[in-house]
């Protein structure tokens, strides 16, 4: 099995969480490759997974050269797995490397994606206030309704990753496109732990900026939304005019009558356009990345320790330490 660990500014946890996963998987009895990928760290990670790739063959580190965000370096990682199963984790320490071998055995049921869902969550109100909000909005606008799509700590066969590998779009989210090729998918609960290093690499805007990638990746039901809120305000102004001409030439009433009630219905019609014309621009603003065929990321170096030769104690021929990787779709 293939382990993927999306890595930006986590020097102080990489060194337990290499020990942990490893112990775990060992005592587990699995045979194991952990695919590191620095998105781009200031922090120093890259000196430290370096150390720890020297250390354990087992270990893949993927360099990407600058930041692309969680879901793309998820990706990167993903290309070069090489397990039946592949398992994804954080590399903050909440969810604990032990529980990765239960999400494996799951998976080897003959479960397609294996979810994950935290009833004990250590995080503040307002990340959970915003999960759940999260939850909510891409259960409907996926169809599979799962409790918690923010837990990294996921399993996955090879075919779906396959799948996955097969997407070229730069803008996505993983556990939601990962449903869209699964024929089964299980759910089950795991740990989860209070963060002992940093801090939470998701800061409000980048909430929000997920929760357009989810708008505009997977449902047209904002536009749609749009449309009937507009024949709402059409049908209200509607019957509103034929109420002040009924009040004027049936009922000879005279006067100046709901003018406020009109400017609030100018506004309200205003302000729906402006959020119309917005929601579009995402639409669009997204279609105008795809169609530029810009690659997703770059990776700047693959450092993978290469198996020495019995015989000769050497690297085998055409062992390499860098690879680059131009196409979005890699």
């Amino acid at each position: 099995m293939s382990t993927v660990v999306p890595v930006f500014n986590e020097r102080e946890s990489l060194p337990e969480l290499h020990r942990r996963l490893a112990a775990a998987l060992d005592g587990a009895g699995m045979e194991f490759e952990a695919i590191f990928v620095d998105d781009g760290s200031r922090d120093g990670s890259l000196g430290v997974l370096r150390e720890i790739a020297d250390r354990d063959p087992r270990v893949v580190v993927v360099v990407l050269n600058r930041n692309y965000g969680q879901h793309a370096a998820v990706f990167a990682g993903m290309a070069e797995t090489r397990g039946e199963t592949v398992v994804t984790l954080d590399a903050d320490l909440q969810n604990p490397p032990e529980e990765v071998p239960v999400v494996v055995r799951r998976a080897e049921e003959g479960v397609d994606v294996v979810a994950t869902y935290r009833p004990g969550r250590r995080d503040s109100l307002f990340r959970r206030w915003s999960s759940a909000a999260i939850n909510v909005y891409t259960s409907r606008a996926t169809g599979v309704v799962l409790r918690d799509y923010g837990c990294m700590l996921r399993g996955y066969r090879r075919r779906v990753v396959d799948a996955l590998l097969l997407c070229p779009e730069i803008s996505t989210f993983v556990p939601a496109l990962a449903n869209a090729f699964a024929r089964s998918i299980a759910e089950i609960p795991v740990a989860h732990s209070e963060r002992t290093h940093g801090s939470s690499k998701y800061s409000p805007w980048k909430l929000v900026s997920l929760q357009f990638d989810l708008m505009t990746g997977f449902t047209t039901f904002p536009i749609r939304l749009m449309t009937y809120f507009g024949l709402f305000i059409s049908a209200c102004s509607f019957l509103l005019g034929g109420y002040l001409l009924l009040r004027r030439f049936a009922w000879g009433i005279d006067e100046e009558f709901g003018l406020f009630t009109l400017a609030a219905f100018g506004f309200l019609a205003i302000g729906a356009l402006f959020v119309a014309v917005g929601v579009l621009g995402e639409y669009v603003a997204r279609i105008y990345a795809e169609v530029r065929r810009r690659p997703r990321y770059i990776v700047a170096e693959v450092i993978r320790r290469p198996a020495r030769s019995v015989a000769t104690g050497a690297p085998p021929a055409g062992s390499e330490r860098v690879k680059e990787a131009p196409c979005a779709s890699s």
